[in-house]
């Protein structure tokens, strides 16, 4: 395909949409952390007034939550899911300025010994997320106590905003590996070199992962967690980290690892256990605090939007 030239409107547009972001990071860098935080509001209410396809969504997912939530607490748990998403942001634009100090002052974690007696056995561990809270905040924590940290991401267009990304990602110190065909044998090797590995979980990006029961209804999950832990023998510890409500406060949740040993006759039997055992301990997250999932897209088959989302 020929390289577009610089006139292209598509080419134009793709500059603007990074050439934004970066100046957003910009400016976040430069506030302090108080005025930052004050602006998590107005940013998440125009988020939420201008995507009514978004505030459809989070609806469905919230109430898939909680099947209480009407009217007016329902409306209330949208924006803040639109809140904690602007917070999200803003915090990960001004993460790489950060001290370590306040890196280390800002965060608290239950069941970080899961991790040190998984580091210890020499197989790496495998943390597996929901889009939830603020986690990078969490791999700059992970980074400060001396630990390899491996990232696995979602590519995005345009391509310019994917690198910035990579970029931003990177001067945390995490060694950041873009979902595709590659992914897998990047993985297994941080895993061998004894990394921490960053999976998100909670979608099946590239469909075709195990079926699972998720909050009440059937979706697919990915299949990388299970695979990786029966290969690697990484144990699998489900993690959140949740927004405290004061500022730049953080408390990571690293729940036990999971059971992966083998006990059917078939891998892709024991794939779906584990897999399902993984949805039910993401629902234990998410219920946590249901504002924070940042789930605004399609997630499961009765979602408008779904097949285009995940391909299938």
């Amino acid at each position: 395909m020929p390289e577009r030239s610089f006139t292209d409107p598509r080419r134009l547009t793709d500059l603007a949409t990074t050439s934004s972001y970066r100046l957003g990071a910009a400016a976040a860098q430069m506030m302090p952390a108080r005025v930052a935080a004050g602006l998590t509001s107005p940013f998440g209410f125009g988020a939420n007034f201008a995507s009514r396809e978004r505030r459809a969504m989070i609806s469905r997912h919230l109430q898939r939550v909680d099947p209480t939530l009407r009217g007016l607490r329902l409306r209330r748990a949208v924006q803040e899911a639109f809140d904690s998403y602007a917070h999200y942001w803003l915090e990960s634009f001004r993460l790489p300025n950060l001290s370590r100090a306040t890196v280390e002052r800002g965060f608290a974690v239950d069941g970080y010994e899961n991790i040190v007696d998984g580091l210890a056995k020499g197989n790496g561990v495998i943390l597996v997320l929901p889009h939830l809270g603020g986690w990078e905040w969490a791999g700059r924590w992970i980074v400060e106590q001396g630990h390899q940290i491996t990232v696995v991401v979602e590519k995005i267009d345009p391509p310019q905003l994917f690198d910035w990304f990579v970029e931003l990602r990177s001067a945390l110190g995490m060694n950041v590996v873009a979902l595709g065909p590659d992914a897998g044998a990047t993985v297994t090797r941080a895993l061998r070199d004894n990394h921490v590995v960053c999976l998100l979980a909670d979608r099946d990006l590239q469909g075709g992962g195990p079926e699972v029961e998720f909050f009440g209804e059937r979706t697919t999950m990915p299949a990388g967690p299970a695979m990786l832990s029966m290969r690697t023998g990484a144990p699998i510890l489900p993690t959140a980290v949740y927004f405290t409500g004061r500022v730049d406060g953080h408390r990571a949740w690293v729940r036990p690892p999971l059971p992966v040993d083998r006990v059917e006759k078939r891998l892709r039997d024991d794939v779906q256990r584990v897999t399902q055992l993984l949805a039910e301990e993401l629902e234990i997250l998410i219920r946590r605090a249901p504002s924070q999932w940042h789930m605004f897209q399609p997630n499961w088959p009765s979602d408008p939007g779904y097949e285009h989302h995940t391909g299938k």
